[in-house]
């Protein structure tokens, strides 16, 4: 077939591109479910606890993902800066996957256990008045807004059928697990599991 043929037909042509595309995210993407590094949970990675869940959603509610990454890239920038670089199996968790790569504001990836939880409610409440030249928006209702836990059992069941290993036992606590705590409890809790977990190779 000549390239002429090809360019002179334009559904012929899209029809060949749609199948290299094809074939080539076959090539690149099925070998990855395969790998053991991307698809099992590094070492001391545990799924979300049910508080830190709802923290997470909050989190993603509120666009913290906007101005925040959570990926530390292989550049020495990068790990002088934040520590070791991310791997996959640190996320195998998380549906969807909070890497992003805007940094109005730090990477996060490494800040749990970086500060007290009092330093991320004041932050959180008013960020200036730990960061004096912080552009972060306050979110003083977070402090407000109480979780009731309605839904969180329900996302443990989800989140097991995507292959997080919660127990019936975790699945039933759920709801009293949240119930009661603020939003900015569950946000703090979310916060300080963000952190690296295995060893250095």
């Amino acid at each position: 077939m000549s390239h002429e043929v090809v360019e002179k037909r334009a559904a012929l042509m899209g029809v060949l591109i749609a199948l290299v595309i094809s074939i080539g995210g076959v090539v690149e993407i099925v070998p990855l479910y395969f790998q053991g590094s991307v698809v099992k949970a590094a070492p001391g990675v545990k799924p979300y606890s049910a508080l830190a869940l709802e923290g997470r959603d909050i989190y993603v509610r509120e666009g913290c993902y906007n101005c925040h990454s959570q990926m530390v890239r292989t550049l020495k920038g990068d790990t002088d800066r934040y520590g070791h670089y991310s791997t996959a199996g640190e996320s195998v968790y998380d549906h969807p996957f909070q890497f992003g790569s805007k940094r109005t504001g730090p990477d996060l990836a490494r800040v749990g256990g970086r500060y007290s939880d009092e330093w991320h409610r004041v932050h959180l409440l008013n960020p200036r008045d730990v960061v004096p030249e912080s552009n972060m928006p306050a979110f003083p209702w977070l402090a407000q807004n109480t979780l009731d836990g309605a839904d969180t059992a329900r996302k443990l069941q989800v989140l097991r059928m995507l292959g997080t290993p919660y127990s019936d036992a975790e699945i039933a606590a759920a709801r009293d697990a949240v119930q009661g705590k603020s939003e900015l409890d569950a946000v703090i809790v979310y916060l300080q599991t963000l952190k690296y977990h295995g060893d250095a190779p």
